[in-house]
């Protein structure tokens, strides 16, 4: 199975972009990744927050495929364990999903066009946490999902 992560905007602190290369570098033992980065919006002057959502919108959907299985990660997405998660995972690779996109938006979250395109939405926690953060704590659970699939000594439980 094919992975895509798409985030809005580069990550510029450069302790989190080592660890983000890190995982993504470990995860290529498992799965295709891929890594998108839309730039950051320019010249927003005074738009409005759903504006921006707009635009993110806009970039994102550019980057998505018609069967491309779209997961958010959301706020008010569902919860996982580690070990629900590599379930999850499981179901969309039992399932024959080709690519697994899971999308980070920026500071506003996400436009209608983005939610209505996705299958899933889900919620690292309940506490609201740094975009550019996300990104490392998300592909650190994604590696750890794997090794679970496979029995690895990384998950400890």
């Amino acid at each position: 199975m094919n992975i895509k992560l798409i985030v809005v905007s580069k990550t510029d602190v450069s302790y989190l972009q080592q660890g983000i290369e890190e995982y993504l570098g470990r995860l290529k033992h498992y799965c295709d990744m891929q890594l998108v980065v839309i730039p950051a919006l320019k010249n927003l002057g005074k738009a409005s927050p759903e504006e921006v959502k707009e635009r993110e919108g806009e970039l994102i959907m550019k980057q998505l495929e018609k069967v491309d299985q779209v997961v958010l990660l959301d706020e008010h997405g569902k919860e996982y364990t580690s070990v629900g998660f590599s379930e999850f995972l499981q179901k969309q690779m039992n399932a024959g999903v080709r690519t697994l996109a899971f999308v980070i938006g920026g500071a506003y979250g996400f436009s209608p066009a983005v939610y209505a395109a996705a299958g899933h939405k889900i919620s690292l926690s309940q506490m609201t946490f740094n975009h550019q953060m996300v990104r490392l704590f998300f592909l650190e659970q994604l590696y750890r999902a794997h090794t679970i699939l496979r029995h690895e000594k990384y998950h400890n439980e």
